[in-house]
């Protein structure tokens, strides 16, 4: 013990100098391999190159891209996108709007093959990233030099474990799907050539149990011996005040035997007036009441000390070994960070095929002025944009959280369907939802500007809105709220004006905000740049605000992709007549209702219709006719006529063919619900069939139940007045017993079960020993025992029962399946059985008429010797017949088995005294012999 705790001090004595000594004791190196791989940078590989979410354009065009984006309301889009992401990371950067955009056609192209990818292992098996955690923290922390936590260290090892298991599972989805198809590829590429960091995730592993939080004893050599020595330094001292404090408590010193801490040492509780019990003890604490006084025994103090030094030891060997695991996962930093990085790519990618399959949404094509996309879907390449049934995407949000239509991570796999090249999610839902109304966008290769006019809230903003918002949609990889294939180009810039920037602060009016906002958009603009600019040219003097709108239009023209304007001004319509450039489109109004229907007339002209909708909402009447006054005098007749009968006969007739439409989709959808429903029908016919079956299986164990309990009434009442009768009336009992239970078989027959031919029923009659059909016992085979009688009646016996029955319900079997051999072996046998009992009853007594009870089968005259041993078989015979009364009958029930039991029976039977006779099994009763009791 003295060597021992010599070695422990002159081992803690020594004083580390700095931290990297301390390492350096320790035999980690043992079971680790360094770290030496350089990091892995998205620069080093073709593969690797990353996508941000600024764009590398001038400090103005960032300036102008943010406004753009809350103009259309991007970051509601994305706070939409947030429910999707499953790690805190993925969810940060959806809630703050990060979410990265490609910067060529190539990069969009990716990120839209990536949510392709995800969709496709959604479809096999669901993929969980919430278990990985983010811990950029704790690697700010570790790259400061603050020594981490044990917990921040599991945290990094849980979050390491977690990505690797997600990279597993990435790989095994091309396998258990058996595609050897590229369609997994572009997801897998994020994670490639990432460095897991499995060497220090083994590290952390093998000196931290993370489950219990505590360092484990082989982290390093010392900590081992230190521990080691430590537990049984706490041996010796528990097991010294153990005895102490018993001694006390028998010397009455204490109320019971204690053992406590105080001051960080172990000491015993002693009462004050019985201190004197441990001389030379240190008083380390005393009660509140001070009638208790905790000391320590002067045997332990040197115990106390060395678990002192112990304890102190181990927490620096501690220390010691995380500030290893630190500087490790400083070391690995940047791979750390870099991975992260990556995971975030994946969850966003889940995210987005969360939200596509969420709001039914198929994958747009993307294409640009110079290079056509090889994928067009088989569509007409005539148009740059071609986007059928697209629904605005926050208002289709709005719409299905509305309808609790929200999305499920238990929901059903999503359909995918490779058409073209192109892959679309199939029909999530029963239907797309009818609000907000689809519109079709529809712009020809070679248009530059397209001025949309009609009346207010008529949709032109929202559409312009939808366009824009489709394009960003698109470049970020997502899907479109859309129908079919939609087809649009890939713009570097989406640049807008909507809204009112009218600024008291800066001293803007309406209309000088819009030229502010116009001019910094004509600056950064480029040759594959969208601009969206509402009511162009508004705020001003009309005339010049159309001779402003025009040139700011032509400027436009040569120096972007695509210009989409919404104006009220008519002039801006003509602009498509002098240049092929431009292209009008047209709110539709219906001068019916005289509300707007919110489709696109693409091709068409527009009226505001202010007058009309001014009228509609209940304006004066006289303001409204002298401003028709006043429009007569502005406009030229002769036109204005000729536009609005075109106009009209263009309506009706649009209306004509919609009204058909919509009549041959409602038989359409009736002929689909018509087939539906039998098909449906169908479907449910192998149950419905299973169904009654069981229902008629229970009915037909429900009748042979009670007709069972009816039965057994019958014999418990005939063994009953069995006891009290006389002998001249056991004939008349057993005759009335007969008909009471042919009148229960009669009562429970079932008449569909009889499945014998009904023809020459009446010819038929039954002979003595003849195996027949009797109606009501189930189709089951019956011999006839009594030949027909007087009364049309004939007895037969099934089992153990006889039962008469008529013969109206008696039916031949068919040649081909009676048992002739039974049936004439059991006549002989019967006509044997009653030729020895007529001679045996008139020779046995000298003429004597010998009767016995009648041959019904209870309980009470039955002895059953199965599964007895031979002994014990004799035994309970010979009691069961020592004890019948005379002119009885038992039934001794031997069974088949081996036999044995059956020749002790007969042997006993054979020689009994009070055995008249016996008869052994038949053909209806096998296994049971009928003795005669004398």
């Amino acid at each position: 013990m003295d060597k021992r705790n010599t070695s422990i001090q002159k081992r803690n004595s020594k004083t580390r100098k700095d931290s990297s000594e301390s390492v350096s004791q320790m035999q980690l190196s043992n079971h680790f391999l360094s770290l030496q791989k350089p990091p892995i940078l998205p620069h080093h590989n073709h593969h690797q190159r990353r996508f941000i979410c600024n764009y590398t354009t001038s400090t103005s065009a960032d300036s102008i891209q943010q406004e753009t984006l809350k103009s259309l309301e991007w970051p509601s889009l994305c706070d939409q996108l947030s429910p999707f992401a499953q790690t805190s990371m993925g969810l940060s950067v959806t809630k703050k709007a990060q979410i990265p955009f490609g910067r060529c056609l190539a990069e969009s192209q990716t990120l839209l093959d990536q949510t392709s990818a995800a969709l496709a292992i959604m479809q096999s098996q669901p993929l969980d990233l919430s278990k990985i955690e983010d811990i950029s923290r704790i690697l700010d922390s570790a790259a400061s030099g603050q020594l981490l936590s044990l917990s921040e260290i599991c945290a990094v090892r849980r979050t390491l474990r977690a990505v690797s298991d997600v990279w597993e599972k990435l790989s095994e989805a091309p396998l258990l799907d058996g595609d050897s198809s590229e369609r997994y590829a572009p997801l897998l590429e994020i994670l490639k050539y990432c460095d897991f960091q499995t060497e220090l995730e083994r590290k952390i592993g093998f000196s931290i149990d993370c489950n219990l939080s505590v360092i484990l004893d082989r982290a390093s050599e010392d900590l081992e011996i230190i521990r080691s020595e430590r537990r049984r330094n706490m041996e010796n001292l528990e097991y010294l005040l153990k005895e102490v404090s018993t001694r006390i408590f028998q010397a009455g010193g204490i109320d019971r035997p204690l053992i406590t801490k105080r001051r960080s040492r172990l000491c015993v509780g002693i009462r004050a007036s019985h201190k004197y019990l441990l001389p030379g003890g240190v008083v380390l604490n005393i009660s509140s009441s001070g009638a208790t006084y905790f000391m320590e025994p002067k045997e332990a103090v040197e115990l106390n000390n060395m678990e002192v030094r112990l304890s102190n030891a181990e927490k620096a060997e501690e220390m010691a070994i995380l500030s290893l695991l630190t500087t490790e996962i400083a070391k690995s930093e940047v791979e750390i960070r870099y991975l992260l990085d990556r995971v975030v790519e994946v969850d966003l990618a889940f995210a987005k095929a969360g939200y596509a399959q969420w709001m039914n949404g198929v994958c747009p094509i993307l294409s640009s002025e110079n290079h056509e996309s090889s994928n067009s879907g088989g569509k007409d390449c005539s148009l740059s944009i071609n986007i059928e049934g697209i629904q605005h995407p926050l208002l289709l949000g709005s719409s299905l959280r509305s309808s609790s239509v929200f999305p499920s991570k238990s929901a059903n796999p999503i359909q995918l369907d490779m058409t073209n090249g192109v892959m679309t999610i199939g029909s999530l839902s029963k239907g797309v939802s009818d609000f907000p109304i689809p519109i079709d966008i529809k712009v020809e290769h070679g248009t530059r500007v397209v001025v949309i006019s009609g009346p207010n809230t008529g949709g032109k903003t929202a559409s312009m809105k939808t366009l824009g918002l489709a394009s960003l949609m698109s470049k970020a990889g997502m899907y479109l709220p859309a129908k079919n294939h939609p087809r649009l180009p890939w713009f570097d810039l989406v640049l807008a004006d909507i809204g009112d920037h009218q600024s008291l602060e800066q001293n803007l009016s309406t209309f000088s905000g819009h030229i502010s906002q116009i001019i910094e958009i004509l600056e950064v603009v480029s040759r594959e740049s969208l601009v969206l600019i509402d009511e162009i040219g508004s705020g001003t003097d009309p005339s010049e605000g159309v001779a402003l709108a025009t040139s700011i239009l032509q400027y436009l023209r040569d120096r972007v992709g695509l210009a989409i304007v919404t104006t009220h001004y008519a002039d801006l319509s003509h602009l498509k007549d002098k240049d092929s450039q431009f292209e009008n489109a047209a709110m539709e109004f219906s001068l019916e209702t005289l509300q707007p229907t919110y489709r696109i007339l693409w091709g068409n002209t527009g009226n505001s219709n202010a007058l009309n909708i001014a009228k509609s909402i209940g304006f004066d009447r006289y303001i409204i006719e002298r401003a028709k006054e006043w429009v007569e005098r502005l406009r030229p007749e002769e036109e204005e006529q000729w536009k609005g009968d075109l106009y009209q006969s263009l309506t009706e007739e649009r209306s004509k063919l919609e009204s058909q439409a919509r009549r041959a989709a409602s038989l359409h959808a009736e002929i689909m619900d018509l087939y539906n429903e039998i098909q449906d029908e169908a479907k449910d016919l192998d149950k419905r069939e299973a169904a009654l079956r069981a229902k008629e299986t229970q009915q037909v164990q429900k009748e042979l139940k009670a007709a069972k309990f009816q039965i057994e009434t019958v014999v418990q009442e005939f063994e009953n007045q069995l006891k009290i009768a006389a002998t001249d009336q056991f004939n008349s009992l057993v005759k009335k017993s007969e008909y009471a239970i042919a009148s229960i078989v009669e009562a429970h027959h079932r008449p569909d079960d009889f499945s014998v031919n009904e023809t020459n029923t009446n010819s038929f009659t039954p002979q003595f020993g003849e195996q027949v059909h009797v109606k009501g016992l189930g189709g089951k085979l019956a011999t006839v025992v009594e030949a027909l009688g007087d009364d049309e009646t004939v007895l037969v016996q099934y089992g153990k029962i006889r039962v008469r029955a008529k013969k109206s319900d008696i039916r031949a079997i068919p040649r081909s399946k009676r048992n002739t051999a039974n049936s004439s072996a059991f006549l002989k046998k019967q006509v044997q059985v009653q030729k020895s009992e007529e001679s045996q009853s008139s020779t046995t007594n000298n003429g004597e008429d010998e009767s016995y009870v009648p041959r019904v089968q209870t309980s009470k005259n039955t002895v059953d010797l199965r599964g007895m041993r031979v002994e014990e078989a004799a035994h309970q015979l010979d009691m069961a017949v020592s004890s019948t009364e005379s002119q009885s009958v038992v039934f001794v029930i031997h069974g088949m088995g081996t036999g044995v039991v059956k020749e002790r029976a007969l042997e006993i039977l054979r020689n009994h005294p009070r055995v008249a006779k016996y008869e052994q099994e038949s053909p209806m009763n096998y296994g049971c012999t009928v003795a005669y009791i004398k």
